[in-house]
């Protein structure tokens, strides 16, 4: 089987693209408005709340990401918080944004690393491939992350997305 999620490194950057049957407008909507993000947002197992919404330029992205599965061991339980600033919108053709661990508060982790994110949505007639660029700023913070299993987790929550479009596509 074929991996859905393709991947290149290109020294401190991170290139993932999957492509979504369904249409691009739906696809943004559910990437930029709060209640789309909720229901999707993390891998399978997790829930989603999000503390703050503000899909305008210099607006904040706060949520945390929870382990609602015993399944998962110990994971379950565990809290993830995250933080994003974004930098500019090209509705629904792409934006850009920060992207950080952080707490409950908000304050971003000085320990674990950040990157600088874009993301584009091309319309191919009824499906869309979006293409996420991460640059972490050096090839060990790519490193870090991928060894936390940040591509897996992403995958299982394209995957969900896929799940929750499938229902949403009329």
């Amino acid at each position: 089987m074929t991996e859905k999620l393709k991947t290149t490194l290109d020294g401190s950057t991170l290139i993932m693209e999957w492509t979504f049957d369904a249409p691009r407008d739906l696809v943004f909507s559910a990437f930029t408005e709060k209640d789309h993000l909720e229901a999707w947002w993390g891998p399978a197992g997790w829930e989603t709340e999000i503390k703050q919404f503000e899909f305008v330029p210099n607006g904040i992205w706060h949520y945390c990401m929870r382990c609602q599965d015993p399944a998962q061991g110990d994971f379950y339980g565990m809290e993830s918080w995250g933080k994003a600033i974004f930098r500019s919108i090209d509705a629904p053709s792409r934006y850009t944004h920060a992207d950080y661990f952080s707490d409950e508060a908000g304050t971003i982790s000085e320990t674990l690393p950040g990157s600088e994110n874009e993301t584009t949505f091309e319309d191919l007639a009824g499906q869309t491939r979006v293409i996420f660029r991460s640059d972490f700023g050096s090839a060990e913070a790519v490193h870090q992350v991928l060894e936390m299993g940040m591509k897996e987790g992403f995958t299982s929550q394209l995957e969900r997305l896929d799940q929750w479009l499938a229902v949403h596509v009329k």
